[in-house]
């Protein structure tokens, strides 16, 4: 099933440079955030709670994957 694309007056889709600069900030965004909880995780969190940091770098964990999907989607059309 393909996704319906957004109507616009002319029909034509946005510029490759600008669905790039989206996708750079997603990633940029969710790798950063890997970066904070692994550190919070391990430099803060674990005086009071191993259990939540260890939770904060499974989560940290699963980030990269997702980020370079959200970097790499829609490139294959």
């Amino acid at each position: 099933m393909r996704r319906r694309q957004r109507a616009t007056v002319t029909g034509v889709r946005r510029p490759q440079s600008e669905r790039l600069r989206r996708r750079q900030r997603w990633y940029f965004a969710l790798m950063g955030t890997c970066v904070a909880l692994i550190v919070l995780a391990w430099n803060v969190v674990r005086l009071w709670s191993t259990t939540a940091a260890v939770a904060m770098s499974l989560v940290a964990a699963v980030l990269p994957p997702i980020a370079v999907i959200i970097a790499n989607w829609g490139e294959d059309r």
